[in-house]
């Protein structure tokens, strides 16, 4: 089985989850979502799948390839200890990627898709950036060298997505002396606050015994609810804008930049550092926390059902060509993709043509 079919496979548990949490939250009167951005949550995740189509295979090549040639030992894949020592050190190395996709900016610009909505639950779990493959592979090369087998590396970075899911929402409090060693929704839901007492903490993915030792964790406070989303908000449903608008600020700022040096830096320093000259002639406003104002164009009741409507038969189409895939030929596959990528991106526009219609009115 081809691992777009496992995920077909687990796709309706997900769904089913994310219905459970919504109508947990409904009795508790506490709802956390909403269409538009749960639509624009799970096609991110959509697209992200339809891409890896492209490069899983590259990216696990390269880790065969530095496996076969250059690690120092081959571990047994037919030893348990492989496998808990795998995982592990799957963690760690996810740890440290982790934490680089929230301090250099051009890991950030591919993690910040992840971090966008400004809601907190199931499905942002699903919230998946498509570019991620450009860098991430690489933090888990030390992996290769070590020794674990490629079956090993493919099974346990499965298990430690998978484990993630669960741990968006808000419907879960905290869990005590799990919390102590493990990333629960309470630890989690601090990761993705924009709030200053939590800004960048809890990197740890199954274990967050990494963040206690690094220096990186931080206890949700009650008294300081999260505020979730980005401090550069993305304020549009459009799934492609969304993958692309950090790397075009960074690419804008970089090229505005006088010095040579600043060009470069643009991409690998803090997130949002900017030259200075650059920040002098095209400032940005300050982050202020009391005036977030959650990007919520209304939709027409005629809106929603067309949007709904048209997004689950994006998502038979993503399942039917995730499932068959590796039969169709290059084209087909091209084409398949192009199609649902497309049509999120009509659900996104159905979604804030509202939006987009007071500001074609605001700027005449």
């Amino acid at each position: 089985m081809t691992g777009p079919q496992i995920i077909v496979l687990a796709t309706p548990v997900f769904l089913l989850l994310i219905g459970i949490e919504y109508l947990v939250g409904r009795r508790r009167n506490k709802n956390t979502y909403r269409l538009n951005d749960a639509m624009n949550s799970i096609g991110l995740g959509i697209m992200s799948q339809l891409i890896g189509v492209f490069v899983t295979l590259l990216t696990i090549g390269i880790y065969t390839l530095e496996f076969t040639q250059l690690s120092f030992w081959k571990l047994p894949a037919d030893s348990v200890w492989v496998w808990v020592a795998g995982l592990v050190a799957y963690d760690f190395c996810y740890y440290w990627k982790h934490r680089a996709g929230h301090t250099v900016a051009l890991i950030w610009a591919s993690h910040v898709v992840h971090h966008q909505s400004e809601d907190y639950n199931l499905s942002t779990a699903l919230r998946q950036p498509s570019s991620g493959w450009l860098g991430d592979w690489l933090f888990y090369l030390p992996m290769a060298l070590l020794g674990f087998p490629p079956l090993v590396f493919a099974v346990v970075a499965l298990v430690d997505l998978l484990y993630q899911y669960w741990v968006h929402t808000q419907q879960i409090g905290k869990l005590g002396w799990f919390d102590r060693w493990f990333c629960a929704p309470s630890n989690h839901r601090v990761h993705h606050a924009v709030n200053d007492k939590y800004l960048d903490r809890n990197y740890g993915g199954i274990f967050i015994v990494w963040d206690r030792l690094f220096g990186s964790f931080q206890q949700e406070d009650d008294a300081v609810p999260c505020v979730y989303g980005t401090r550069g908000p993305l304020r549009s449903w459009n799934p492609v804008w969304a993958n692309l608008h950090n790397y075009a600020d960074l690419a804008r700022d970089s090229w505005r930049a006088t010095s040579w040096g600043d060009k470069l830096r643009v991409w690998f320093k803090h997130p949002g550092w900017r030259p200075a000259d650059v920040a002098l002639k095209w400032p940005k406003p300050a982050f202020d926390i009391r005036q977030v104002e959650r990007f919520d164009p209304p939709m027409s009741p005629g809106a929603q059902v067309l949007s709904a409507a048209a997004f689950v038969a994006l998502l038979g189409a993503t399942a039917l060509f995730l499932w068959n895939a590796h039969r169709l030929s290059l084209t087909e596959q091209l084409a398949s993709v192009a199609t649902v990528v497309l049509g999120l991106c009509f659900v996104g526009w159905l979604s804030e043509r509202k939006a987009r219609a007071d500001a074609s009115v605001f700027s005449r």
